[in-house]
């Protein structure tokens, strides 16, 4: 029985990562860590990891950006294997992920939802035989209207999948509206979309002349990312020090 603490608890996804874990008999959540202390699943919550006093064998983090520091330097001195899932972290704060991962097995990904994931690698096997023969490659993201960055970090990755798998000689363009000219033939360009509760659309659009073809991926609710990321927590158990993503969850 893999042992999990929570950290982030009590907010949406993990309260949504805590429901999942309650139905798998492969993995049980010790713990949790969350500001706010109630306990609402079962598991004893704490205000601070130093706090915990249950043994585990993996931390899945869904909490804020602000507190990724603190969670870093705990997991690199107990040598605790972390799943890194909050989004907008900042370039130090990934420095710092990678340099934790010489002590400890972290795993971050752009998107932890498995489909998203798979599509990573359909769209760059895709870019080697369309893009190669001339094809455009545009990628429209959709997200709901309380989201604040854009583009979506899954565009960016989807961006840098394809554009990797035809040696990085492509740019982005996120925005045509302040150039007036014609599409260059090694633009990738990326359009988002913010409206109403749109949990996740992306779309991956190869463009020849006469023919399209479309790699998409629709999410229809959170809890994706939540499977995602205990499937990412059953996987780091127990792992060598290291940097992990989804792709070596999906092997």
């Amino acid at each position: 029985m893999i042992r999990m603490i929570m950290h982030g608890c009590n907010g949406a996804m993990g309260q949504v990562i805590a429901g999942i874990v309650e139905q798998d008999p492969e993995i049980v959540i010790a713990a949790g860590v969350d500001l706010n202390t109630e306990a609402k699943n079962g598991f004893p919550v704490y205000r601070t990891l130093d706090e915990v006093k249950e043994e585990a064998d993996v931390i899945v983090d869904f909490a804020s950006a602000k507190a990724v520091d603190g969670l870093l330097d705990f997991c690199g001195r107990r040598h605790m294997p972390v799943v890194l899932c909050t989004t907008g972290l900042s370039r130090e704060q990934l420095d710092k992920a990678a340099e934790t991962a010489g002590k400890t097995a972290v795993l971050r990904s752009a998107n932890m939802s498995l489909g998203v994931n798979v599509l990573l690698k359909l769209v760059a096997e895709a870019a080697k035989v369309l893009a190669a023969s001339g094809f455009d490659m545009e990628i429209v993201e959709k997200h709901h209207n309380q989201k604040m960055d854009a583009p979506s970090g899954t565009a960016l990755a989807l961006a840098d999948a394809v554009n990797e798998a035809m040696g990085n000689r492509y740019h982005y363009v996120c925005d045509r509206s302040q150039v007036r000219a014609k599409r260059e033939q090694t633009e990738i360009g990326i359009s988002s979309v913010r409206g109403g509760s749109i949990v996740g659309d992306h779309d991956v659009i190869f463009a020849g002349r006469d023919e399209v073809v479309t790699l998409s991926h629709t999410a229809y609710s959170k809890a994706i990312f939540a499977k995602g990321a205990v499937a990412a927590a059953k996987f780091l158990a127990g792992k060598e020090a290291g940097m992990y993503d989804m792709s070596d969850v999906i092997g």
